[in-house]
């Protein structure tokens, strides 16, 4: 029967039978090795994706110390201009009214931004109001005041639909006038004639809410990140500085280490362990990030990420990894992690585990750790591919001293056929065309009875019924000692259940010891 390794060992010097221990490490290694090639081969994006989704768990990091690592990464070399990128757009997205005052201090600067290009021209300044007390939008008021406090300057530039134009005491009258403007041409007049409309008071204010973001982002994108390194703008500077305190970790892990290189990746792993205050209390070994913390804030300098990569997917993403190997996987790959994964299930010493368990806390060293994560997948393996049938589990919980109720999920189906479960088939039939005789002639409908088409029909009753209690019989969930009886587990959910208890419980005895060595 499969062993599942729940009893903690007992420490000594000698735990258990070394031979077969170093067998199992050698074991473990093979399967390490067909992994990675699964993951380097189809799944290497898909399992960067998967760390990054745990890192994001992480919540030790305080938001001050939080703004410290994502503008370490945004300052290291090379220049991460695609990272800026990501955050000025999340900026501009959540917060465009902070960028907005940046932009109207820098407002000569979109002279270029409207420079021979019309639908941008149309889009700010075409906006005008008619009548009825409606205020012009935001670009078509910039462009009026200015008009009207600078007329002697750049009245004859404004250019007019009608056959004549119109005067600046005609318009301040009827202000509606202005939607016989051509704004296009009075604009492309500006930009050649009229350089101070690009610096006006007027125009500046235009720009403080930040909705021009909207016209084009990417432009504005470019744009300060130009102002970022090229400039280093300090005042857009002190708005990432803000975004970074204020928004979660989780939230910014979500939407920036997504689009990270494999070795910027590296790059802020390296980074984060700096940063992290890891709980010496009240650890939840069953969350990955929690874990995750503990790993990269005591095994310094002796993990890279292929081995980070690998252990959070067979530890968090064990169903999704061995959909990877049915999709990606080729036969011979497939038959071989089979063979493995056989080999290290079967039963063994009890202490079999101890010296890698040791391992992990007398050298803390992530490679232990690695193994444990990979004895756990390959208990998954096999409870997926082997394990089915109510007795199987209910055999596997008693060999490795889980405790378990049956679950009464199916207590109210079990309850309505209780009468016909077990019953001889012929009082079943019986009653059941009694009863319906009954029913009949409480009806009151006459109907010419035809035996074999009566028989027929009750014969398909009975079926119907037969199979539900089938289906009852043989359903198996289970409440389990191993969540304390808080969950009803399915053998759908069971193999991720169990691989998961058993590594949690691995490392509560490796991270427990910790503290002890030196």
């Amino acid at each position: 029967m499969l062993q599942l390794f729940l009893s903690e060992p007992t420490w000594v010097d000698d735990n258990g039978n070394d031979k077969s221990a170093e067998q199992r490490k050698s074991l473990l290694s093979e399967l390490e090795s067909l992994i990675q090639s699964l993951i380097s081969s189809g799944g290497r994006s898909e399992a960067r994706l998967w760390l990054c989704n745990t890192l994001s768990g992480i919540s030790s990091i305080s938001p001050r110390r939080q703004r410290e690592l994502f503008v370490s990464l945004l300052t290291s070399k090379p220049t991460k201009w695609h990272v800026a990128a990501q955050l000025l757009q999340l900026v501009f997205d959540k917060q465009p009214r902070k960028v907005g005052p940046i932009i109207a201090k820098k407002s000569y600067m979109l002279e270029d931004f409207f420079r021979g290009n019309p639908r941008r021209i149309l889009q700010w300044f075409s906006n005008f109001a008619g009548s009825g007390g409606l205020e012009h939008g935001k670009g078509a008021k910039a462009l009026s005041q200015f008009a009207f406090v600078n007329r002697d300057l750049c009245w004859e530039e404004l250019e007019w639909k009608g056959k004549h134009g119109q005067s600046p005491a005609m318009v301040a009258t009827k202000p509606q006038y202005f939607l016989d403007l051509d704004v296009q041409r009075t604009v492309e007049n500006f930009l050649e004639y009229v350089p101070e409309f690009w610096s006006s008071h007027e125009f500046s204010e235009s720009l403080k809410d930040g909705e021009i973001l909207d016209i084009d982002t990417k432009f504005f994108v470019d744009l300060f990140v130009d102002l970022m390194y090229k400039e280093d703008f300090e005042e857009i500077w002190e708005v990432i500085d803000e975004f970074l305190t204020e928004e979660s970790f989780s939230f910014l892990c979500h939407h920036l280490l997504i689009i990270l290189k494999e070795q910027e990746l590296q790059l802020f792993l390296g980074l984060i362990s700096k940063y992290l205050n890891p709980r010496s209390q009240s650890i939840d070994y069953g969350n990955a990030s929690q874990w995750l913390e503990i790993i990269l804030s005591n095994c310094t300098a002796d993990w890279i990420i292929n081995q980070l990569l690998l252990l959070n997917a067979v530890t968090t993403q064990g169903r999704q990894l061995l959909r990877l190997m049915q999709e990606e996987g080729s036969e011979d790959l497939k038959e071989k992690i089979k063979k493995l994964v056989f080999q290290l299930c079967e039963s063994g010493y009890a202490n079999d585990l101890a010296p890698i368990v040791k391992e992990c806390f007398n050298r803390k060293t992530i490679e232990a750790i690695k193994l444990l994560s990979l004895q756990s997948w390959a208990i998954h393996f096999r409870l997926s591919e082997e394990f089915h049938s109510p007795e199987s589990w209910e055999s596997l919980f008693i060999t490795n001293g889980i405790r378990f109720r049956k679950s009464n999920k199916y207590a109210l189906l079990h309850d309505e056929f209780s009468e016909d479960y077990g019953s001889d088939w012929d009082e079943r039939y019986s009653k059941t065309l009694k009863s319906k005789k009954k029913r009949k002639h409480k009806k009151k409908r006459r109907r010419s009875f035809d035996p074999d088409k009566s028989d027929e029909n009750e014969l398909k009753d009975f079926d119907l019924s037969n199979n539900r209690l089938g289906l009852q019989s043989k359903a198996g969930d289970w409440l389990l000692s191993t969540d304390g009886y808080s969950t009803t587990w399915s053998s759908v959910d069971l193999p991720e259940h169990l691989s998961k208890h058993c590594f949690s419980l691995w490392l509560k005895w490796a991270f427990s010891k910790w503290r002890d060595v030196a």
